[in-house]
């Protein structure tokens, strides 16, 4: 299996793990996760979303990108050490990049600066 295939597998693989395991509200109109993948342009997110006390909620969780034979994590807006998980998952650390840091305060991680 050539890298991007793997990356694209451990990725959208992840994102259906979360899901499941946050998939237990018992009330039918609480808000959903959805996972979106755009394979052919190699953009994958994480968005929840639905209807909440009358008001619309819409979040998107985990934007990952792959952009030259990289790991982008574009946005990550929980808890959860989405780059520590990949690399566990087989994705080295020289090929993340931390997209939500600055560019130019990449270079102080342990992760590829670009």
């Amino acid at each position: 299996m050539d890298k991007i295939k793997k990356y694209e597998n451990i990725i959208v693989d992840y994102l259906e793990d979360y899901v499941q395991a946050r998939s237990h509200n018992p009330n039918e109109n609480a808000p959903k996760f959805h996972v979106i993948a755009d394979p052919k342009r190699k953009h994958y997110q994480l968005v929840c979303m639905g209807w909440e006390d009358d008001q619309q909620y819409h979040s998107c969780l985990f934007h990952i990108d792959i952009i030259d034979e990289k790991v982008w994590i574009q946005r990550n807006v929980t808890e959860t050490l989405i780059a520590k998980d990949f690399v566990d998952l087989g994705i080295p650390k020289h090929d993340i990049v931390l997209g939500v840091i600055h560019p130019s305060e990449r270079k102080y991680t342990e992760y590829a600066a670009a």
